[in-house]
This record gives C-alpha cells, sequence and structure tokens, in this order.
C-alpha cells in the first residue's frame, strides 16, 4: 500500500515534468520538419526519450498491479530512462552558458498616490528570447526527471526485493505447515492403530 502511494505520486510528478519537455521539444521538431532540415541532434535524443518516458510513466501508473508484480523489471527500465535522459541532457548541455534574457532600463512614469503624494518610477525592459528560453527549461527537467526516475526505479526495486522475500517465506511456512499436518495424520493412525492393539 505504501509503495503504491510513493510509486503513484512520483510517476504523476514524471508525467507533469515530461509533457512540457515533450512539447516545448516537438515546437522545435515541427518547426524543422516544415522546412526539410533534418532536427539536431540534442533536441532529437531528448524529445524521443521524453516521449518513451511519458508513454512508460503513464502505461506504469495505470497498470499498477502489473508493475507491483513485475517490480524487478519495471526498476530496470526506469533506470534505463536515467541513462537516456543523462544523455539528452549532456547533448544539451551548452544551453547553460546562453543568456536568454536582457534586461535593459526602459521609460520612466510618474505614479500618483493621492493625498499621500506621487514617485517616480525607473521603467525595466525584458526581453526574453523565446528558443534560449524553452531550451533551458527543457535541460532543467530533464535533469529533474533524472532523479524522479533514479527514485522510482530504486522503490520498484526495493519493493521486488521484499516481495520475493515474501512469496520464500509463504512457500516455506505452507511446505512446514503441510508436512505437519501429513505428520499428525499419521501419528494419528498409529496412535489408534496401537490403542486397537491395547484392547485386543
Amino acid at each position: 500500500m505504501l509503495f503504491g502511494m510513493f510509486f503513484a505520486f512520483w510517476r504523476i510528478v514524471e508525467i507533469l515534468t515530461l509533457i512540457p519537455i515533450l512539447g516545448m521539444l516537438a515546437y522545435f521538431v515541427d518547426g524543422y520538419n516544415r522546412n526539410n532540415l533534418l532536427t539536431p541532434t540534442y533536441i532529437l535524443i531528448l524529445f524521443i526519450v521524453s516521449v518513451l518516458g511519458t508513454a512508460w510513466s503513464i502505461f506504469t501508473l495505470f497498470s499498477y498491479h502489473r508493475s507491483a508484480s513485475n517490480a524487478r523489471f519495471v526498476g530496470l527500465v526506469d533506470l534505463g530512462f536515467v541513462g537516456a535522459l543523462i544523455a539528452g541532457v549532456y547533448y544539451l548541455r551548452w544551453i547553460t552558458g546562453a543568456n536568454c534574457a536582457h534586461i535593459q532600463p526602459g521609460s520612466s512614469w510618474d505614479q500618483n498616490f493621492g493625498i499621500f503624494g506621487s514617485a517616480h518610477f525607473n521603467g525595466i525592459s525584458i526581453s526574453v528570447n523565446k528558443t534560449c528560453a524553452m531550451l533551458k527549461a527543457s535541460f532543467a527537467l530533464g535533469i529533474m526527471n533524472c532523479v524522479f526516475f533514479f527514485i522510482t526505479a530504486i522503490l520498484a526495486i526495493l519493493h521486488g526485493n521484499t516481495r520475493n522475500d515474501r512469496v520464500v517465506y509463504h512457500e516455506r511456512r505452507t511446505h512446514s505447515t503441510h508436512r505437519h499436518r501429513s505428520g499428525s495424520r499419521h501419528g494419528s493412525r498409529r496412535s489408534s492403530h496401537s490403542h486397537s492393539r491395547v484392547y485386543v
């Protein structure tokens, strides 16, 4: 129950942070396709990983019972996504040095506060490069998902280990109970047989 709650929480977080990456990078992929140009590797890798990661997260979230029974496999796939996300983020690492926003002084204005007087404000003009900002956001969300998928991988692997321990313990207990019952049946037969001999 506790595993299910943690697993579902982190899966929802992964979906909510992967969808923006998918959407922003799809904008670039569509732009390159419209101009009959090849999409750069630094966009394509993270885009493909985000598409596959979103599909995998949704599938394992809605088929929780199947995911719980195959917890080790889910953990290994999640570790694979950690590696793929690291590769996507690595190819996009150059964006960290880019300055996406430019701030400069703008027009000033006076603000009247009625009986409290007035004040003079210096304006600020902020220009943001949309392409740069979207790539930088995708880079940051990719790093976050590396951590999120690692957490779900560890949760799934630990759940798989405890689940196997329970199965082995249950099998041993069932086997020992079966042996005890069969032994008690033979013992009761012997005792009844010996008891009848006494009376003969």
